[in-house]
């Protein structure tokens, strides 16, 4: 093997590596996001809580967690990815430590609270680490297609894992999840994870940060109370218009500030906000089929944390099939066809368990099945391809802006759009609406036109000229990167 050979095969080996050790890591945030749907009933059961209680503990981890993300992003830039890796790894652990042995539900608030603070700087930092461990544009947007599908594998996997441990062990038990692995992210990141460069050029923006988090929080916190009250209760409308007025008072202030926490035209190219909004929407459409099954099938059919758990397997396995498949189907057809066919597959889905699957009397077998096997196969796929064109084309300096923004269209799916749409009147309008509104994207999707024929975002053309032998599809993608 030559020189150069080597020096390939290894980037390789260090690329997939690093993407283990950091898939395994966002894969654990969006798992601790989930873990705490099954055992509710019974948390709520042990401290005695109402039904609000349990919404603004089922929330707390995704409030902090979007409103700190992009703050988070921008410190993973400037002080580069592996330092904020570290230290968001360390506040995740120590409030997934003291979780376990909280007294009373204002101690597991605060608990849920800090390890929220610590996902957001753990998300966009992965990416970040990610962008650098990558031995070229096209590996990035493979990994990238890989990497839309763990959010939708950790809420599964958070769903399974909690029933059981919560029925042999004690809910609290599940916390251990993410102080295990934010302990042995700690041991391998520096035999694992490339070294990054800060950017110490780029300004912090406190002010804006100061302004996004807040905002993003009270509103976020706003319409998670639409649940339990009234539209037009001051519980709802004074954080309601408070988050507004900030948010928009952020926009004002980004549009003035020489290096922005969030340039405005990042959100203005049409397919990086179609993207966005199909990650929202997606992510919210498994967020609410698992808390909204989660509850029917042990209050109103009396199955045990560990039956609902169960009731979920044929959704893993629905979800990890098409996770593999999504890659090349992402190279063969271009990720926007592929998230349209997703977001339309996703929908389906939640068709069939909003007209079936929330009837007590309907079987298992065909009552959820069918959904519960075509909303994760299309969730896998959008996820995929959404996130190849959200991430298409920023800079490397830019990564941890990408994740952050990334995140939040995760984790505000099933905050602020969950909580809307569940105030439709029932469960099943809720599951229907949202996939009325996956279809109104998949066809925006397919009606919006890259502007390069080579690009990624649509299918690559087939050579010109018959006698030349086609060009790989990789070497197209990795064309069409650059």
């Amino acid at each position: 093997m030559t020189a150069g050979g080597a020096k390939g095969a290894r980037g390789m080996r260090q690329h997939r590596y690093a993407f283990v050790l950091l898939g395994s890591l966002q894969t654990t945030l969006i798992f601790t996001l989930a873990a705490i749907a099954v055992p509710l009933p019974r948390i709520g059961e042990e401290f005695g809580l109402e039904r609000p209680d349990l919404i603004l503990l089922s929330a707390s981890y995704g409030l902090t967690f979007a409103g700190l993300l992009l703050f988070g992003g921008r410190l993973a830039d400037r002080y580069g990815g592996r330092p904020a890796l570290a230290a968001g790894l360390v506040v995740l652990g120590a409030a997934s430590a003291a979780a376990p042995f909280a007294p009373g539900v204002e101690a597991l608030l605060a608990a849920r609270f800090a390890q929220g603070a610590g996902a957001a700087l753990v998300a966009p930092a992965a990416m970040a680490v990610l962008r650098t461990a990558a031995a070229s544009p096209a590996a990035y947007s493979r990994s990238m297609a890989t990497w839309g599908g763990l959010s939708v594998l950790g809420a599964t996997a958070g769903n399974l894992l909690s029933g059981v441990i919560s029925t042999l062990l004690s809910w609290r038990w599940t916390f251990a999840v993410p102080l295990v692995v934010s302990a042995a992210g700690l041991v391998f990141m520096s035999r694992l994870l490339p070294r990054t460069e800060p950017d110490r050029s780029r300004a912090l923006d406190l002010p804006g940060a100061l302004l996004a988090t807040t905002g993003i929080t009270c509103a976020s916190y706003g319409f998670v109370s639409t649940d339990t009250r009234a539209w037009s209760s001051a519980g709802v409308l004074v954080p309601l218009l408070g988050g507004t007025a900030l948010l928009a008072a952020f926009l004002y202030a980004e549009r003035r500030t020489p290096d922005p926490l969030l340039p405005p035209r990042f959100l203005l190219v049409e397919r990086r906000a179609l993207a966005l909004a199909a990650i929202a929407l997606s992510a919210c459409g498994t967020a609410m089929t698992f808390v909204v099954l989660s509850l029917h099938l042990q209050q109103t059919r009396g199955w045990s944390p560990l039956q609902t758990s169960a009731a979920f397997v044929p959704f893993a396995l629905a979800l990890i099939a098409s996770g593999r498949t999504a890659g090349p189907l992402i190279v063969r057809y271009g990720a926007r066809t592929v998230t349209a066919a997703g977001l339309a597959l996703g929908a389906a889905g939640l068709a069939l368990l909003a007209c079936t699957g929330l009837d007590p009397h309907t079987p298992y077998a065909y009552g959820l099945l069918p959904g519960l096997l075509l909303l994760p196969a299309g969730a896998a796929a959008s996820f995929g391809g959404a996130t190849v064109l959200a991430t298409e084309g920023v800079p490397p300096q830019r990564s941890g802006l990408a994740g952050g923004v990334l995140n939040s269209a995760m984790e505000l799916g099933p905050t602020v759009l969950f909580a809307v749409l569940l105030t439709l009147g029932s469960d099943a309008r809720s599951l229907a609406a949202t996939g009325a509104a996956l279809v109104v994207l998949a066809v925006a999707l397919l009606l919006h036109h890259p502007n390069h024929p080579n690009h990624p975002t649509g299918r690559p053309p087939p050579p010109t000229d018959p006698s030349r032998r086609p060009i790989p599809r990789s070497k197209t993608l990795e064309k069409g990167e650059r």
